[in-house]
């Protein structure tokens, strides 16, 4: 069986409250031997680690999104970084700007941003980015915070092929979710086609946007596999390849041995 890393999941969501063990158990069958839960306030930083401690396959990123920043102390970046200590935590993220859901002020977004940028080159981690209708801003935010220096991954990327350029030369990897199974999704087809095999990722961001032919229904880590093999395709490489590069760029990323 292919084995597989689902590099960004959200899997304490309370969609799971009710089968959390269940999907786990589904996502094992089908091949998933590793995931990346991600914590991006102070709740879910708290729910990653506790499952990071309960399921050995589980490791954690830890950070503050950017639609929660106008919620976010300065005592809760030291937090972070006391939190970050603990040995499964192997990312700062999801960190970054969204201007899609308008919560939080640009500015403190791009405040907070440039701080765990900062808090992550501090104590030698990679970062996970969420991006959402920002691409100018966070490319130029990661340039002049020379996050080249950890590097990291471009979560669930929806930019362009120019802007994936730009993070790839930063020493980013760029990581591909349900959207690239949709039928018209061409930009990350296109995307995908470009960017070199060894700096891809697969993820399901599940509870969220889950891949055909299940778009609209709840997302889960089990569907990666769905992800996978639209890659092998668009790459024109099999599913137990597909498996096996990512599984290996997920490990050096974020030195899991």
């Amino acid at each position: 069986m292919t084995a597989l890393f689902d590099t960004h999941i959200h899997m304490d969501s309370t969609k799971y409250n009710e089968d959390r063990h269940e999907m786990i158990a589904r996502a094992k069958e089908a091949g998933v031997e590793l995931f990346l839960n991600i914590g991006f306030n102070r709740e879910t930083i708290a729910t990653t680690l506790a499952l990071a401690d309960q399921y050995s396959e589980v490791y954690a990123a830890i950070g503050w999104h950017p639609v929660d920043t106008i919620d976010m102390k300065d005592d809760d970046l030291n937090w972070i970084e006391e939190q970050s200590k603990h040995p499964k935590v192997v990312a700062i993220g999801e960190i970054g700007l969204d201007y899609h859901w308008d919560t939080s002020p640009k500015d403190l977004q791009q405040q907070r941003f440039r701080e765990q940028i900062r808090l992550a080159k501090k104590i030698g981690k990679p970062i996970v980015i969420h991006n959402r209708d920002a691409h100018a801003d966070v490319v130029q935010i990661l340039r002049e915070e020379n996050a080249a220096e950890v590097g990291g991954v471009m979560h669930c990327f929806s930019g362009s092929w120019e802007i994936a350029k730009e993070c790839l030369a930063m020493n980013f990897y760029i990581s591909f979710g349900g959207p690239v199974t949709f039928l018209n999704a061409k930009m990350p087809k296109e995307v995908l086609a470009n960017t070199p095999i060894d700096k891809i990722l697969i993820e399901t961001d599940a509870p969220y946007l889950t891949p055909h032919p299940f778009r609209g229904k709840r997302n889960e880590a089990a569907y990666v596999a769905l992800v996978a093999e639209s890659v092998a395709q668009i790459k024109g490489l099999s599913v137990e390849e597909i498996g096996e590069i990512t599984m290996r760029n997920g490990k050096k990323l974020f030195g899991i041995v």
